[in-house]
This record gives C-alpha cells, sequence and structure tokens, in this order.
C-alpha cells in the first residue's frame, strides 16, 4: 500500500444477506479495521432480509452490479458484472448506496479479506508512492508538420528546465519569453520572476539583513572589530554596536550585477543545448499556432506540435484609490532611490520577507496585516515569526488596509487606512498575493478556461483540457508557488512526452523556507490541517524551543529563540509534518525532506544520531508532546 494510501480514508461498502457467513466474516473484519483506524477507513454495511432480496437489488431489478461494471472510468470495476454471490463489495466517495460514487469494485469475501490485509500491511521501503501517469493521447507523431516539437511559453525557470530536458531526448524545442514591464516600468532578462524579482536578490539582500543585524548584537560579544579603546571602555565586557551605515546603491548594483550574469548564461546554456531562444510575446491562433510579436511590433507566427506554458504570474494590484502609487515585488529589487521608510501591505510570506531585510538593513518599515500573518503555513510558527520580527523593530498594524494613497508635496505617500489613521512613507510595497499571467494568452482561442479567482490555468498531469497544450509552475492552478517545484515539473513532463517515462510529478511534501528575520523550513501538514484530516485525538505533536549556539553570547538574542516540532500520526508513528524555526532553516530542512519522501517514522529521526553542536539536531532530540503540558525549553548542551 502507498503512504497515500496509508493516510487517505477509504469508505467501504459491504452489501449482503443477513444469514450468509460470508457476509457476516468480511463486514465484521472492515469493521474492526474501522475501530482501529476511524480516521482512515469508514464501513458502511447494506444488509438484506433474505437472498432473495439481495440478488434482486444486485442482479435483477435494481442490477446494482451493472450499474457499478457499466460505469465510465473505473478500471476493474466490468468484474462486477460476473459477480452473483454474497458479499458485494466496493469503494465510494461517500456513504449513499450509489453506483455513480463507486471508485473501486473489491468483489467478494475473500477479496475484500485481502483487500484488507493489503490496507493494513505497511510499505515496503522501496514501494513507489505513485501511479504510472495516465496521459490523454496528444496527436503528436514524430512526422507532424509543424516547426516545433514544443514551443514553450514564458522563460522562467520551469520552462528552461523543461526546454532543455526536452531537447536533451532529441525534441526539436523553442522558448518564447518577453517581460512585459511592471506597472511601475520594471523590467527584467531572461529567467523568471525566480532569478530575476525573486528567490535569488530576496536572499541575497536576506543576506545583507542578516550581516547587518550580525554586526551590529553578535560581532562585538565575538571580539570581532573590538578596538582596544572599547575593550577599556567597555571595562572587559561588550556591547552592541551602534547602527552600521548601510549603502543601498550599493546592495542593488551588486544584486543586479550578479543577475545580469545569470541573464546571459542562461542564453548560452538555451544555445548550447540547442534551444532557440526567442524574445517575443506570443498568443496562441489555434492549438497547433502561436501569433507572436516582438519588442519592435513585428507580428509573426510559429507552429509547434505540443505547447508547454510556463508564463509564471505577476503580483496582484493594490485596489484602492492610489493604489497605483504603490510598488510590487517586481520593483522593489532594483529601485534607483534608498527606499527609506517602508509601508508593506499584505501579511504573505513574500510581505513579510521584504519587512524583514529592509528592516535589516536599517529602514523604518511596517507592515498592514488585514487578518493573520502567513495563511496557510502553521499557525504556531507564523505567530512565533510575527513575534520575533515585533522584537526586532517592525511595526505591525493589525486588521487594517491602505483605502487610500496620496503623493505629497514632499513627494512622499501619505496613506489613510481603513481604521481611519494617516502616515506618510517614501515607499509603499504592496504584497497581497499573485495572479497567473494569463489575460494575453488567447487560451479562449484553444478552449482553456482559467481559473477566475486567479487567472491560473486548471490541469491534470501538467495537461490542460487542451491535450497537447500543457501548464506548469506558478501559472498552473493549485500547483505551489515555487521553483524548485517548476524545474523539477517540467523535467519530469519532458521525459513523459519525449523519453517514454511514465513517472508523475509528486507534488506532495515539498519543502519550503520562508526567509524571514527569524527563518521558518517547512515539509508536510501543519498541526492545524493534520489535526483537521486525521482528528486531534489521531495526532501527536512533538515540540521543543532552543536558542542556537551561535545566538548564545548576544544579550540582544535573550528574547529570541528557535522553535521545531514533529506532527506524528499516532496509529502507525508515521511523520505528517516537520517545522523549524532558527538560523539556515533551508540548509536544514533540506534532508529531511528526503526523509519525509520516504515516509519516515517518528522513530527513524529520534533514532538517528545528531551531528553535535547543531540547531538541526534539535529535531532528532526531539521527546516532549504537547498532549504532556511538560515545558518544552531545551536545557543542557
Amino acid at each position: 500500500m502507498s503512504p497515500a494510501a496509508e493516510l487517505t480514508k477509504s469508505i467501504v461498502h459491504v452489501a449482503g444477506y443477513s444469514s450468509c457467513g460470508f457476509y457476516k466474516r468480511a463486514a465484521s473484519v472492515v469493521a474492526s479495521l474501522s475501530l482501529l483506524f476511524p480516521h482512515r477507513i469508514e464501513v458502511v454495511e447494506h444488509e438484506f432480509a433474505t437472498r432473495d432480496a439481495y440478488r434482486e437489488w444486485l442482479i435483477h431489478d435494481a442490477n446494482f452490479r451493472q450499474a457499478v461494471s457499466g460505469a465510465a472510468g473505473r478500471a476493474g470495476n466490468l468484474r462486477a458484472s460476473n459477480h452473483a454471490s454474497s458479499p458485494f463489495c466496493w469503494l465510494a466517495s461517500g456513504t449513499e448506496c450509489n453506483a455513480d460514487i463507486v471508485t473501486e469494485f473489491i468483489g467478494g469475501c475473500d477479496d475484500t479479506l485481502d483487500w484488507c490485509r493489503r490496507f493494513a500491511q505497511p510499505p515496503a521501503a522501496n514501494e513507489s508512492s505513485s501511479e504510472p501517469a495516465q496521459m490523454t493521447p496528444d496527436g503528436h507523431t514524430p512526422s507532424h508538420p509543424y516547426e516545433y516539437d514544443l514551443l514553450v511559453l514564458g522563460g522562467g525557470s520551469g520552462g528552461l528546465a523543461a526546454s532543455k530536458e526536452a531537447a536533451a531526448h532529441g525534441a526539436r524545442v523553442a522558448v518564447l519569453d518577453y517581460v512585459k514591464p511592471s506597472p511601475a516600468g520594471s523590467t527584467w532578462g531572461l529567467g523568471g520572476t525566480c532569478v530575476n524579482v525573486g528567490c535569488i536578490p530576496k536572499k541575497l539582500m536576506h543576506t545583507a539583513a542578516l550581516l547587518n543585524y550580525q554586526q551590529k548584537v553578535d560581532q562585538p560579544h565575538y571580539g570581532v572589530n573590538v578596538s582596544e579603546s572599547q575593550t577599556e571602555e567597555w571595562m572587559g565586557m561588550s556591547q552592541d554596536n551602534a547602527d552600521a551605515p548601510h549603502s543601498w546603491g550599493i546592495l542593488k548594483n551588486n544584486v543586479q550585477n550578479h543577475i545580469r550574469g545569470l541573464n546571459f548564461k542562461y542564453r548560452v546554456d538555451l544555445r548550447e543545448k540547442e534551444v532557440t531562444y526567442l524574445n517575443m510575446l506570443g498568443k496562441f491562433k489555434d492549438a497547433h499556432t502561436v501569433e507572436t510579436v516582438d519588442k519592435k511590433g513585428n507580428v509573426g507566427s510559429i507552429t509547434a506540435s505540443r505547447f508547454l506554458i510556463a508564463v509564471g504570474g505577476r503580483p496582484s494590484p493594490l485596489d484602492c484609490e492610489g493604489g497605483e502609487l504603490a510598488i510590487s515585488s517586481d520593483d522593489v529589487f532594483s529601485l534607483e532611490n534608498d527606499p527609506g521608510k517602508v509601508l508593506c501591505v499584505g501579511a504573505s510570506y513574500i510581505s513579510l520577507e521584504c519587512a524583514g531585510f529592509l528592516k535589516g538593513i536599517g529602514k523604518d518599515v511596517t507592515v498592514a496585516v488585514r487578518s493573520i500573518l502567513l495563511r496557510g503555513f502553521d499557525r504556531e510558527c507564523a505567530d512565533l515569526i510575527g513575534e520575533h520580527m515585533r522584537h526586532e523593530g517592525i511595526v505591525f498594524k493589525e486588521e487594517v488596509v491602505p483605502k487610500k494613497l496620496v503623493k505629497t508635496e514632499g513627494g512622499r505617500i501619505a496613506v489613510t487606512f481603513s481604521n481611519g489613521d494617516v502616515e506618510e512613507y517614501d515607499t509603499v510595497l504592496a504584497a497581497i498575493g499573485r495572479t497567473g499571467d494569463t489575460s494575453k494568452l488567447g487560451l479562449e482561442n484553444v478552449g482553456i478556461d482559467v481559473n477566475p479567482k486567479n487567472a491560473k490555468i486548471p490541469a491534470k498531469l501538467e495537461q490542460t483540457c487542451t491535450p497537447n497544450i500543457y501548464v506548469i509552475g506558478d501559472v498552473m492552478d493549485g500547483c505551489p508557488e515555487l521553483t524548485p517545484v517548476a524545474i523539477h515539473a517540467g523535467k519530469m513532463l519532458s521525459r513523459r512526452l519525449f523519453a517514454g517515462s511514465t513517472a508523475p510529478m509528486d507534488y506532495r511534501n515539498v519543502c519550503t523556507t520562508v526567509f524571514t528575520p527569524l527563518e521558518y523550513g517547512t515539509v508536510g501538514y501543519s498541526e492545524d490541517d493534520a489535526i483537521a484530516e486525521f482528528g486531534k485525538e489521531n495526532v501527536e505533536v512533538y515540540h521543543k524551543y532552543f536558542i542556537p549556539l551561535e545566538w548564545s553570547l548576544s544579550p540582544s538574542r535573550s528574547e529570541s529563540q528557535g522553535f521545531c516540532k514533529a506532527i506524528v500520526y499516532k496509529a502507525t508513528r508515521k511523520v505528517l509534518g516537520l517545522h523549524y524555526l532558527g538560523p539556515n532553516a533551508g540548509e536544514v530542512m533540506q534532508g529531511f525532506g528526503t526523509a519525509m519522501k520516504l515516509g519516515c517514522k517518528f522513530e527513524d529521526i529520534t533514532e538517528t544520531v545528531g551531528i553535535h553542536p547543531t540547531t538541526a539536531e534539535e529535531l532528532t532530540t526531539l521527546s516532549i508532546t504537547k498532549a504532556s503540558g511538560a515545558d518544552a525549553k531545551a536545557s543542557g548542551c
């Protein structure tokens, strides 16, 4: 049984007549499993008073077995049409006796007992967690008449990875990439959001903030850059440094120079991999033709057998009077002028990351929060991040939104909030969400409808409702907005399309890190989601607070602490989620992500010998449960 099946609730229907011993046995075994695993299995019995009444329902007037076997698209249900004995057992998506919701026909008594054995058996260590991908035929043939085997719309991380993988398997591939300026006028080069206005500049500016904060509150207590006269003045003790001057111009220029170097490398890499790069906008004319427009306005067209949409998303604009005065994450990393006093609008990870690095390099930062921080992440961890940011001096305006932005005579922006407060800022940064960049793709010409809430494209196995048009990355509805996800999905899709692979992309248990001042690494379920899915009585939470050793010499870090927890399914000891707050969160969580993907149990982690002294080691020493009420603060080394 796969790890997915291990955690998915199964609704088992058992039908038979009351005097049938085989019916009673099958129903009894399934009922026993439902008592042991109430959040993984539910039994629904359909008991008939006599054998004749049962057969009337199964075979004659109601002919339930024929309804099950004739239901379209359910592999294996054809066996049902020949089943005439008691019991008759099946899986369904609900508790009603309705053939339309049958998901799988199990069989009779012996079949049901075999199903129960498989259900209760732990998965083998090397068992695959994925079924082969069943793609809809898209009409592609090696002898097609089109210019390219694959045309990729979008030159971000996912699109580039998919294009190079496809070319490596012999496909003729082209990439269309053209950056539409942001409302504030920002543009960038090849590589997409991550490289130009996302992960890369964010991490570099986060690093600047960490270095700046370390020189103030850590370095002097380690004796770094402490002069002899300071030692005498401090009488052998140590003190925090004063705020050091910071040059926004130098940081911005060096970050942008690094990005331009990456842009050039990507173009060279495409050429070396024999992928055609076209700096053009694309719009579908039909399922095999895209109309192109270059930067000079020249119009053309390109044909291809298959298409991959990898255009990503763009920041949602601030919807209020004067909202056009706000910038977004598309603009902040290339600002010519020092951002000065900043208002970050939104409580998303993008907003909090930007607020964190701006405060870390010495800016006056306020965050306007409509409801809660980091919606979708673990609530306890999100609250701890908020406490840490407040301690570092970031101001949070709770339960407010901007209602009006006005440019003042002095060049600042006066913001009127929903509670009536008015305050002036040098920069207003809106980070309230992202929408798919699909409005000008001409999807209506190829029969593709987007989700009206976010303009993203629905897909199954990255295949849209138009079979030869595929989608990956942030523009795919329901896909985690993470660069490595887009890269991996793009590579795996290209292998399925051009190398005969049947392996699907696994979107479960994907690690991510939020680069707030207190970094947050996570994989798997949040505590709240695990409880909602499996029931509080079936979930055990192990947690721990700790002081990272590298923070221990700094008095200013006295109110700062790290935190970690593991969320465990009691019945199997399977780890449902891991969460870590502390230094180097991404580096810490990456290895645990592999363990999670392999279906690790809690004892697999705690029986691993830790590396001492490290913060990652704290996860291997978890022992205190929340339910115990015991103090979760670490003691000793």
